[in-house]
């Protein structure tokens, strides 16, 4: 048999003592993880524990293993919103085929899981407008996907909304460009599959009764096209407009969730001409300005979400000091005294329903609520404690990300 893994590897080691020469669907239970909110998968799929770490692990054609081991690698590097991949083993005895191991997407879950869960309350609509711009961004970085559909996706909560990954590359062709062609095959073909797929929870009753799945999969082309022209058309304006109109774009851009490449004014007496290069890779802004004030890495939404509460605390802390306050000074103190001080105080029970970040999020929901409802400002901890005590509960355990089960599990 044969191991490769991508560097940097370390974290692979503990998964080498598996019983790899056996087939998958014949490996011990004990060496496995179940995680309830997985998807369904065509092939053999088993999720395994290491060092902290959970890993997917699916048995496939080697042609297609190293394929896909290829170009999630590829993907991961230029920061597009897919999965990680970290291994595969070929050569296996018996002509067996060959496992891709890829890590673990934390808090994620598939669509039939986000419309059977008892906080399923993410509409057909919701899930399509964030595959959408899944599929838009990958298409922007040349990636026919040939088989886009929810359940290749996963989903991750995002400040209240959902961000989406690419979790099967098997299909997956990569150009240069992708033709006006070729996008629309892709579109197409999502189309037929995202029907069939909500026709099947229509049945097992999972759709609400008022979502036609027919009506919601034909509106797939429209709002792949609304998209793909907003973020690729090219404007042409007067050049007393071009400074507006510039900075109307590139915010309209950031609001949708995709960064700025490069822009390329070309101006003449007829007028100006804006081409802006829009980045495929996840949306950062925001990400790489919190990063930058206190370490942390959270999803785009989210990070949004936590850099207005560092600068109304900035505001708060100004006001108390009757002076102006650094912003790194601000960050570092919000870090300390509001952020951690809420994820310390996750009770252990519900520690993993949610990331931190999301539960900070929903913190901040949850004090503007209590303040509306007692007509005064509610703290963050008076808020938090409310929210440990009534929401949180209510996300069920079996969501709970499977890295914090598997330590709890070694733990016992």
């Amino acid at each position: 048999m044969r191991f490769l893994f991508r560097p940097p590897a370390a974290e692979a080691t503990g998964l080498l003592s598996l019983p790899w020469d056996q087939p998958l669907a014949e490996w011990d239970p004990h060496l496995l993880l179940e995680v309830p909110s997985r998807g369904i998968s065509r092939h053999v799929v088993r999720f395994v524990a290491s060092g902290g770490h959970v890993f997917a692990l699916k048995e496939i054609n080697e042609r297609l293993a190293r394929h896909e081991y290829r170009l999630l690698g590829e993907f991961e590097e230029e920061g597009l919103p897919t999965v990680s991949v970290l291994g595969i083993c070929v050569d296996r005895p018996h002509d067996q085929e060959a496992i891709l191991v890829t890590r673990y997407l934390e808090y994620s879950m598939s669509y039939r899981w986000l419309f059977s869960s008892p906080r399923g309350d993410h509409s057909a609509e919701r899930l399509l407008d964030t595959l959408v711009e899944l599929l838009v961004r990958l298409h922007l970085a040349g990636v026919f996907w040939g088989d886009c559909s929810l359940s290749n996706t996963l989903f991750r909560p995002d400040a209240g909304a959902l961000a989406a990954y690419l979790v099967d590359a098997e299909t997956v062709e990569r150009y240069p460009t992708l033709s006006p062609g070729q996008r629309a095959y892709d579109v197409d073909l999502a189309r037929e599959r995202i029907g069939a797929e909500l026709l099947d929870l229509q049945f097992g009753e999972l759709l609400p009764s008022d979502i036609d799945p027919i009506e919601v999969a034909e509106g797939l082309a429209p709002r792949y096209e609304s998209l793909w022209n907003e973020v690729t058309h090219e404007q042409v304006f007067s050049v007393d407009e071009q400074q507006w109109r510039i900075a109307e774009r590139l915010q309209r851009l950031n609001d949708l969730g995709f960064d700025v490449g490069e822009v390329e004014l070309i101006t003449s007496d007829e007028g100006a001409k804006l081409r802006v290069e829009t980045r495929v890779a996840e949306p950062g802004q925001h990400r790489r300005e919190l990063f930058r004030l206190t370490g942390l890495e959270v999803q785009e939404r989210q990070a949004r979400r936590l850099l207005n509460d560092i600068r109304a605390f900035k505001a708060h802390l100004e006001q108390k000091s009757g002076g102006p306050v650094p912003e790194s000074y601000a960050a570092h103190r919000w870090l300390a005294e509001i952020y951690q001080a809420v994820v310390d105080a996750i009770p252990a029970e519900l520690v993993g329903r949610l990331a931190p970040a999301e539960v900070f999020h929903e913190v901040l929901e949850h004090r503007w609520f209590l303040s509306e409802h007692a007509g005064k400002d509610v703290g963050t901890v008076e808020a938090a404690e409310s929210y440990f005590a009534t929401v949180l509960p209510n996300t069920p355990k079996e969501v709970t990300t499977p890295s914090v089960i598997a330590g709890l599990v070694s733990d016992g």
